[in-house]
């Protein structure tokens, strides 16, 4: 067993050192070192620690140690040592006990078996979390700081590769998240949380490139952007937390994988993680008749928000179902209603009378701007009709760029037609206004009728016998937490260009 030295050059030609600790094996007769211990850069080796060290291996072996400074030399600390490096540690000495005391650490070896590795990797996952809390970078500046900035127990070094490779053993061990499992049922279990409301949602984060993956393993893939980026390929994560917020699991599939699809796949990676009886809580993207269908499964029961404006003759029913109101806070009043058609639902209609001014104010002013351009598309027309009735005084330009457009063998198109085309195709005002069998466009009265009565209304479902109209709708108002965790994954501690390509 010896010490040794390796070197690595830098981009701008520095040469930095690494001390290691390795003895030779001898393999098939060839002499290989193996390391088993990385003490770090030349340059910020703590000497002081190898003294102790080599002390202690003294007093071992019976032999005297080496001279050290009488007791009352303190005065002369100052003219013998210096600092040579100075690194915090309280931030990360904090997450590290709390990473032991809710057994990641024991969960994550767990998980990676009895496999051996150069490189401690629980140690080095450890790393890339305390840095996502301290300083999130990406994984080489990451691995920079674990090396230089940060003292990591128990690790003394590391680079991007070894943190790209602890990732790909963690996924690939890891298949069953039973590490997941393991650190959420420590966590309830140290703030005594009780998983009645199991609430859930996904998102999309999209790749800076310029195509995406392809191949049976493809991951990358074109598909609705929740960030409105169907230029670029993108991913879906799934988050289920409780009704505190509190993540429970999480989830990847490939971009082009719809919201539809996924709540059987989560649904079964569920049943064996000992929640007891779980209401279920999805917005209007996950209610197909199917998926509430599957969420019934086991005794499960559903919170799900409804689409009130797909002709579903259930939710129509629901809709115009005659009752009161009843008061649960200030911006939130709850109706149920049970159909005869469904006996096994309950249904419940929020009304939020702050957004229900919202949405009325927002209409009238789609409205009026309407009416406006409408006028103005009626003044066109009627230009167009006079001077097409008489010989017609052109300007030099206007007479250039009618021949131009005649040249070219495109039609010229009259300017009230272009108007209506472009106020029909608006995505704000276009939903407000239907064509006429003349061609002429007007506001479409009975939309506005039926927007009316959905101003600041939202639908729920459910098929939990017991729970109260009042807990229903807060059950459903409580997404907002899953929604929260998605503004916090996306926030600075979220890389965008993250190494996902062999999940």
């Amino acid at each position: 067993m010896y010490l040794r030295t390796t070197q690595r050059r830098n981009k701008d030609g520095s040469v930095v050192r690494y001390v290691q600790v390795a003895h030779n094996r001898k393999v098939d007769g060839v002499t290989h070192a193996e390391v088993l211990l990385n003490l770090g850069r030349e340059d910020t080796l703590d000497r002081d620690g190898l003294t102790r060290l080599v002390a202690s291996i003294n007093r071992y072996l019976g032999e005297p140690a080496p001279a050290a400074l009488p007791a009352d030399a303190a005065h002369l600390v100052g003219d013998h040592l210096r600092v040579t490096e100075s690194r915090p540690m309280g931030t990360v000495h904090l997450l590290d006990g709390l990473w032991r005391m809710l057994g990641v650490d024991d969960a994550l070896r767990k998980a990676l078996g009895p496999r051996r590795f150069t490189t401690d990797v629980e140690r080095v996952l450890f790393a890339l979390v305390a840095n996502r809390c301290v300083d999130p970078m990406s994984k080489l500046s990451a691995a920079e700081w674990a090396t230089c900035d940060a003292a990591i127990p128990g690790l003394a070094s590391m680079d991007d590769d070894q943190a790209y490779r602890a990732m790909d053993v963690l996924i690939e061990a890891d298949a069953q998240a039973k590490v997941q499992e393991a650190v959420f049922f420590a966590v309830a279990n140290l703030l005594n949380l009780e998983v009645d409301v199991l609430l859930f949602d996904t998102t999309s984060t999209y790749f800076e490139r310029d195509t995406e993956e392809t191949g049976d393993a493809a991951f990358r893939l074109y598909g609705h952007s929740k960030d409105h980026r169907k230029d670029l390929p993108q991913i879906v994560i799934g988050l289920a937390v409780t009704k505190e917020g509190i993540p429970v699991r999480c989830w990847c599939w490939p971009g082009n994988t719809t919201d539809v699809t996924v709540l059987p796949q989560v649904k079964d990676s569920m049943r064996d993680w000992r929640l007891g009886r779980v209401v279920t809580v999805v917005d209007r993207g996950f209610s197909s008749e199917d998926n509430l269908a599957y969420l019934r499964r086991a005794g499960g029961h559903y919170i799900a928000g409804e689409r009130m404006r797909n002709g579903s003759p259930l939710v129509e029913a629901a809709l115009s179902r005659q009752g009161r109101y009843s008061q649960v806070r200030d911006n939130l009043r709850v109706k149920e209603v049970r159909l005869d058609a469904a006996p096994d639902r309950r249904w419940v209609i929020c009304h939020n009378p702050a957004e229900a001014e919202r949405d009325k104010t927002q209409r009238d002013t789609a409205l009026e701007h309407i009416r406006v351009e409408l006028e103005r598309i009626k003044a066109l027309r009627d230009r167009a009709t006079k001077t097409s009735t008489k010989p017609a005084v052109m300007t030099p330009a206007e007479r250039a760029r009618k021949t131009t457009a005649t040249a070219s063998g495109k039609p010229v198109e009259p300017a009230h037609v272009k108007a209506e085309c472009a106020l029909r195709d608006h995505p704000a005002y276009g939903r407000w206004v239907k064509q006429q069998p003349s061609g002429r466009l007007v506001i479409d009265r009975a939309k506005v009728t039926a927007e009316e009565r959905l101003d600041g209304k939202y639908l729920l479902s459910t098929s939990d016998p017991d729970l109260s109209a009042e807990d229903i709708a807060l059950g459903y108002k409580n997404l907002l937490e899953a929604e929260r965790g998605f503004r916090d994954l996306k926030s600075d501690l979220f890389q965008l260009k993250c190494r996902i390509s062999r999940l």
